[in-house]
């Protein structure tokens, strides 16, 4: 069953212009934001409240306009070269989270129903005392998925290393992003501007743990700005090759 989309339509070029078109629904309450802040009795603490107001609503509706259309079920999602799970929290024992665990769940779902012939794992591994792909693996390969078919990019540190990562260092062109679906829009947007071909799988079982996922929620609408900055200078990935 698809998963309904984000409003809007298509990608949209970065740019004054192109971020402000992309807000959509969202385009009266910015443009009172922006005449409030010009206020001559504005106080100062409004002005920049408003600015800021504006340009988190300008970010969300720009990347989650090139998400729109691309976000679907695991049954109905096209097929593709690879499924990149993003990584998450994972505990001093080594085990996955609960949050990290239901997306290796899903990739692996994915994988067995013949959608992606490799996953790839893609979270922080860069630190000797932590490491994400390590227990991405050690968890699909106990599920019974072979291990010749996990690539693991242990310098995704965050979404949008991730997604540049697979493009540049592991050469796809055409993938399938598998996260919680409050994160699921910004990593399809950063995917598709980044010029991937990029579909969005979302997992929702973990929102039974109801404090994180509200956390997550909140966090991911501040997340958007930075997205917003590495996309627009074309950040180079913290690490251009494998650590």
């Amino acid at each position: 069953m698809r998963v309904p989309a984000d409003e809007g339509s298509g990608p949209m070029g970065f740019g004054a212009d192109g971020v402000f078109r992309a807000m959509g629904g969202s385009r009266r309450a910015v443009a009172r934001l922006v005449i409030m802040s010009r206020s001559r009795t504005a106080h100062p603490m409004i002005t920049a409240a408003a600015l800021a107001a504006g340009g988190l609503l300008g970010a969300v509706g720009w990347i989650r306009r090139a998400a729109h259309g691309h976000r679907y079920g695991p049954e109905s999602v096209p097929p593709a070269p690879a499924v990149l799970v993003l990584g998450a929290k994972v505990h001093p024992d080594g085990r996955p989270s609960e949050f990290l665990k239901a997306r290796l769940e899903l990739a692996r779902r994915l994988y067995q129903a013949g959608k992606a012939e490799r996953i790839l794992v893609s979270g922080d591994g860069v630190r000797p005392d932590y490491d994400e792909p390590g227990a991405m693996v050690d968890h699909l390969v106990a599920a019974g998925v072979p291990a010749d078919k996990i690539i693991v990019d242990r310098a995704g540190l965050d979404t949008y290393d991730s997604c540049l990562r697979a493009q540049r260092l592991f050469g796809l062109t055409e993938l399938i992003i598998v996260t919680q679906t409050y994160h699921l829009s910004r990593a399809v947007g950063i995917a598709r501007l980044l010029g991937l071909t990029a579909y969005g799988v979302g997992d929702a079982t973990v929102r039974r743990f109801r404090r994180p996922w509200v956390v997550g929620t909140i966090r991911e609408q501040a997340a958007y700005l930075k997205a917003v900055a590495d996309l627009a200078r074309r950040r180079p990935p913290a690490h251009p090759t494998d650590p």
